[in-house]
């Protein structure tokens, strides 16, 4: 009774309503004390709500029956897929309409695709973005350049007055041409090229220069060698030999110009670099004291060499081989080779035997790591002939190797 009394004493009608049928079993204990109180806290009226209104929910209900109707009529237009059948409109209920009469009609939204842009495309973008950027500023740079060669070329004061320039053309790039390339000819053709374009005021020296397909940095294939032309090379050749004794007495007579022994190295080291010859010949005996003139003879390729054959004991045989045209020829450090076979007055058959004599020590020099199918397929890259100081002309491989044919057969008989 203790909760009664405090709802009453509150007076809340609702909850009292909840609460009265458990009060029923204790009242007609409690009687008295419950009329003491209830005589003091007043009389608890009835709370009532407002009943629902029966129209308005039948005519949401109609609202929703005539849109379902006219969703269903929509949908029976389209044509329906074959085994599959229609649906009869669904009735709503109340309960239904609870949930759905408020919800929005979604139709459906396409969006296009976005395809995000490769890095090729990029790249083409910016190159193509960079390119127009640099023909603007060339563009723009040339109009400065022409404007003001222009504002420079109007007028210019002059102590009498104002004098107007010629225009000059604006200035353009000249492309440079190339000269073509000379055709390689037969080898008779080339020596009378080369005698023609002679005109010089000294006896010019008939030149062969030879590109080879080796490697000179290769110990194995090193190009050199020594021949004696069957003319000569139409210079006057001096001869210095390094002998002593009966060894000297043949050289002299053999017709060297300069012979000698230790006074002639002592001469060489202390003549400051003069030298009065063209060619050095020594004995085994003097190899060992020449190391004190190497860094002299060296350099200018006059240092004796066993391999040429200037170190020897036949003396008189190899001063001979001197004076009559043995020429020495090496590959430089670009692989060619340069040699003079003679004089431009010399006849074209003598330069023609002086070539074949040249070309077959050439073949003969050739590298045996070198490994091609003929003996010219490289090797002999180009064979070029001039003068002195003429223009060069090349020549057939095919023409060189009759040359050098001929010049064997000779030496056979």
């Amino acid at each position: 009774m203790a909760h009664l009394r405090l709802l009453r004493h509150n007076q809340n009608p609702s909850l009292l309503r909840f609460l009265s049928p458990f009060s029923s079993s204790s009242s007609s204990s409690s009687s008295s004390s419950s009329s003491s109180s209830s005589s003091s806290s007043g009389p608890i009226k009835p709370v009532g709500y407002p009943p629902k209104n029966e129209s308005n929910v039948e005519q949401k209900q109609e609202q929703a029956n005539e849109r379902d109707s006219s969703s269903s009529e929509q949908a029976t237009d389209f044509e329906t897929p074959r085994g599959h059948q229609t649906r009869a409109p669904r009735t709503w209920t109340r309960e239904d309409i609870r949930f759905v009469k408020d919800a929005p009609l979604i139709t459906p939204v396409a969006y296009p695709t976005k395809v995000a842009p490769l890095p090729e495309d990029r790249k083409d973008e910016e190159r193509d973005e960079g390119e127009r950027k640099g023909d603007d500023q060339a563009q723009e740079q040339l109009m400065r350049e022409a404007r003001r060669i222009e504002s420079n070329s109007r007028v210019r004061r002059n102590l009498y007055g104002f004098q107007e320039e010629e225009k000059l053309p604006y200035p353009t790039l000249i492309r440079v041409e190339k000269k073509p390339q000379k055709v390689a000819v037969d080898l008779m053709e080339a020596i009378r090229e080369v005698k023609a374009n002679s005109r010089r005021n000294f006896l010019e020296t008939v030149e062969a220069h030879v590109n080879l397909g080796v490697d000179p940095r290769r110990g194995d294939q090193m190009v050199r060698g020594a021949i004696t032309l069957p003319h000569g090379t139409g210079k006057t050749v001096r001869v210095a030999v390094f002998a002593e004794g009966a060894a000297a007495e043949e050289a002299r007579a053999a017709g060297a110009d300069v012979v000698g022994g230790d006074e002639l190295i002592e001469q060489i080291r202390t003549g400051g670099g003069k030298l009065n010859f063209d060619k050095c010949i020594a004995t085994l005996m003097f190899m060992p004291r020449l190391s004190k003139v190497a860094r002299i003879l060296g350099p200018r390729g006059l240092m004796p060499n066993p391999k040429l054959g200037s170190v020897t004991s036949d003396v008189s045989g190899a001063v001979k081989a001197a004076k009559c045209g043995r020429i020495d020829f090496k590959i430089d450090k670009t692989a060619i080779v340069h040699v003079g076979l003679g004089k431009v007055n010399f006849s074209e058959e003598v330069l023609r035997e002086n070539i074949g004599a040249f070309v077959n020590a050439l073949l003969v020099a050739k590298p045996v790591g070198l490994k091609k199918t003929s003996k010219y397929a490289g090797y002999v890259k180009n064979f070029t002939l001039s003068t002195t100081m003429g223009p060069g002309f090349p020549v057939t491989i095919q023409s060189l190797s009759s040359a050098a044919d001929h010049y064997s057969k000779l030496q056979v008989k």
